[in-house]
């Protein structure tokens, strides 16, 4: 049965970032493929999350071979939260069939993922479109700076609509940083960038410290401690 559908979160003593976005995302992509009752499966499943600890949700659609698409979810622990990450390059084509929906390319990202861990330590993994622009790691969204400019791939190009990425473009607004969508190499951001980071639900921000098998650059100025403690005080209760 393949998985149509899917989105995550991190639940923390009850509270949430961006709840209402995961949810507008999960059942735009429920409808587009087909389904109806996204709406009050969702709410129906999230009053039942724990109100205390560290919990890792997964809302997902499947598709059924007879019949009716089947709503499922998982209710997993939370993992350690990481912090500074390692990247590796993917250089081979595009392991991704629908990039602008979370779900059914979950799978075939954790292999691209394994594999470099395997081969470079990497924590992640960053994609590359076919023109060669970095627009997404495996399960992260990308932004960098350069030169006081928080940067984002271009919206046009295909990437999932990730809700950390919303958040932080909107946490710039406020803090009155410039942002821009610019289009990058992955050589260009490793060598160019002021500071990369890796946006997703579980870790909020997380800077990139190597690229590859290279060496580790300490970042000693990194900006992301003070947006990270901004970034989570966004949580809101369930």
């Amino acid at each position: 049965m393949p998985l149509l559908v899917a989105d995550s979160f991190l639940v923390a003593q009850g509270n949430v970032r961006g709840l209402d976005r995961h949810r507008a995302r999960f059942t735009a992509s429920c409808a587009a493929a087909g389904a109806d009752g996204a709406a009050e499966y969702w709410d129906d499943q999230v009053g039942r999350l724990p109100g205390f600890g560290r919990w890792f949700p997964r809302i997902e659609l499947w598709s059924e071979p007879a019949g009716a698409p089947r709503y499922a979810v998982q209710v997993r622990p939370a993992p350690t939260p990481g912090d500074r990450v390692r990247v590796a390059v993917h250089r081979g084509a595009d392991p991704r069939t629908s990039p602008r929906v979370k779900g059914p390319d979950l799978d075939v990202l954790g292999k691209v993922k394994a594999d470099a861990a395997e081969a470079t330590g990497a924590d992640e993994v960053l994609l590359l479109d076919t023109d060669g622009v970095a627009v997404e790691a495996a399960y992260s969204a990308l932004a960098w700076w350069e030169d006081e400019v928080l940067c984002f791939p271009p919206a046009d190009r295909a990437f999932l609509p990730s809700v950390t990425a919303q958040l932080v473009r909107e946490l710039a607004v406020d803090r009155g940083a410039k942002v821009e969508e610019r289009a990058r190499t992955a050589e260009q951001l490793a060598a160019e960038a002021d500071e990369v980071w890796l946006l997703n639900a579980l870790h909020g921000i997380r800077p990139v410290h190597a690229w590859d098998d290279g060496p580790i650059d300490p970042l000693p100025g990194s900006r992301s401690t003070e947006w990270r403690n901004d970034l989570l005080a966004l949580a809101r209760p369930v």
